[in-house]
């Protein structure tokens, strides 16, 4: 572990997930938080993850690892309010799902000489707040960065010898590519699951209990992703329009050759492409990012 000093900007999910796995793994590490609320302040200090802080300034002034874990629509005020109590030596990193219009707004803002190492862990739940954190969330999981040609290579280095002491798998990757492949992964995904709930919700042939009570399994998982933080993902699509819009398209694209494949009973077209999407879920079971038991491993149907 190459800090002694983790400050927590933001106390949600991810943040309070790194400092419980920072406990179980390397207690000697002073670990501080603060977030603008004090409804969630009250709530860390009550778990006991780490220090919690009244003010910004108390959180970072001695850390020589602060990472913003805030929303990415308030990265820009986080850091402008964090940057002046910045301790000598101390590297910068975030855990943001848009890459690109992070590094252009913190870099306007971050004192000269202090690195900014962008990271993107790729793990979470539908769940947020300091409760939802827990040590392992991280185990077995990416997480991404995306330093530029200005980042020194030793605050790269100990960024990610950091998340690979939380168990994470570590990658480099430019910008521009992250904000485009998260928009495949997870950010369109997550989009058509809202739109979907959304059609659901406001289906007039379909009532809401019916709706409820008679969920199948996909519709479940479209709950699970519509359930998310609506705060953060208002944020990501702001700031990674132009990846989300150009995956949109190529999604629209292929929803009309389903469509048409549907309408002219087009058999063999449509068990063709099952197949070929088929083979992407067990890609990821065989790349050890989710488990093949029955139901996702879940309980019950």
């Amino acid at each position: 572990m190459p800090f002694k000093h983790v400050a927590l900007l933001g106390l949600g999910l991810i943040a309070s997930s790194i400092a419980l796995a920072l406990r179980e793994r390397f207690p000697e590490i002073k670990i501080t938080g603060f977030s603008r609320s004090e409804k969630t302040r009250k709530k860390a200090k009550k778990i006991g993850f780490c220090q919690v802080h009244d003010t910004v300034a108390n959180c970072v002034s001695e850390a020589d690892l602060v990472i913003i874990c805030v929303p990415v629509g308030a990265m820009k005020d986080t850091m402008r309010i964090a940057a002046p109590h910045l301790a000598k030596g101390v590297v910068v990193s975030d855990v943001g799902s848009v890459k690109s219009s992070v590094i252009k707004t913190i870099n306007t803002i971050i004192p000269k000489g202090i690195p900014f190492v962008p990271a993107h862990p790729i793990a979470g739940t539908e769940n947020s707040g300091p409760e939802a954190g827990f040590s392992t969330l991280f185990n077995g999981r990416w997480c991404i960065l995306t330093p530029t040609t200005q980042t020194p290579i030793e605050a790269t280095k100990k960024v990610k010898e950091f998340w690979e002491s939380l168990g994470a798998q570590v990658k480099e990757m430019d910008a521009n590519h992250h904000d485009l492949v998260l928009s495949v992964t997870s950010h369109a995904p997550h989009l058509i699951a809202f739109t979907m709930v959304g059609v659901a919700d406001e289906f007039s042939k379909v009532t809401k209990s019916e709706v409820i009570n008679y969920s199948a399994a996909g519709f479940r998982d479209f709950t699970r992703l519509a359930a998310s933080d609506p705060i953060m993902w208002r944020d990501i699509f702001i700031n990674n329009k132009d990846a989300a819009l150009e995956i949109l398209g190529r999604f629209t694209e292929e929803l009309f050759a389903l469509q048409s494949a549907i309408r002219r009973k087009d058999s063999k077209f449509l068990q063709e492409y099952f197949e070929r999407t088929r083979k992407v879920r067990r890609s990821i079971i065989e790349a050890g990012q989710d488990t093949p038991k029955e139901n996702f491993g879940r309980e019950g149907r």
